[in-house]
């Protein structure tokens, strides 16, 4: 397993990574560029070799037969759209402003992700285009820890979706460098998976108030 592993290339690389710049922009706290969110989805359109991590946190796992076959289905429709809608987003940008995105300044650069974003437009509708939805004939299971499906989304919604998902998923999946999505949204997170897979870390200190379920409280109270 390459750890290195890469889909994009260099002029891909640096538009998306500055398209989620834009999404998660750098300001009095990390944004997408600090937290390498382009590394996230670079690694997850290299292949298949990073979509379950193991739950001991040592790699992951190998998928075989029909999931594996599923899972490159899914991977190659999601890089078919990247190819194609970077290539219509610097189309518009210099029939715009002479200029490929990665070259625009911030101000320009928001305008355009705008002109994309507008379901609908026929900008929209080209950067959807020659990017037929697929069922994957796999079993229903969730997706870098995601519940949303790929194959309903058009070139800007996958690249908001990746972007937050490189942004606040464990790092072992490649963004979220040095847990900074995590320390952005107060989130303080397991060391490592196998902490969770051990029991030893739970995130009921972080999302509840009180740790005692509900129904608990009321026996709890009684036999105080």
């Amino acid at each position: 397993m390459n750890i290195h592993a890469t889909f994009f290339d260099n002029h891909q690389r640096a538009t998306v990574e500055a398209a989620m710049a834009r999404i998660i922009p750098s300001d009095d706290t990390p944004g997408a560029r600090e937290a390498r969110t382009v590394d996230f989805v670079d690694r997850y359109l290299s292949g298949i070799d990073y979509i379950y991590a193991l739950p001991d946190g040592s790699g992951f796992e190998q998928l075989e037969g029909r999931r594996a076959a599923a899972w490159q289905q899914r991977v190659d429709l999601a890089r078919s759209k990247y190819v194609a809608g970077i290539a219509e987003l610097d189309r518009l940008c210099l029939e715009q402003h002479r200029a490929q995105f990665v070259h625009l300044d911030e101000h320009e650069q928001d305008e355009m992700l705008r002109r994309i974003e507008r379901a609908g437009t026929p900008e929209a509708e080209r950067a959807w285009r020659d990017t037929p939805a697929i069922a994957y004939g796999g079993p229903v299971e969730p997706a870098l820890q995601q519940t949303n499906a790929e194959a309903d989304m058009d070139f800007f919604n996958l690249l908001v979706t990746h972007t937050r998902q490189g942004f606040l998923a464990d790092p072992i999946y490649g963004g979220n460098r040095d847990q900074l999505g995590w320390q952005v949204i107060g989130f303080p997170g397991p060391a490592s998976l196998a902490e969770v897979h051990a029991g030893r870390y739970n995130t009921l200190d972080f999302f509840a108030d009180n740790r005692v379920h509900r129904g608990q409280e009321d026996n709890h109270d009684r036999q105080a």
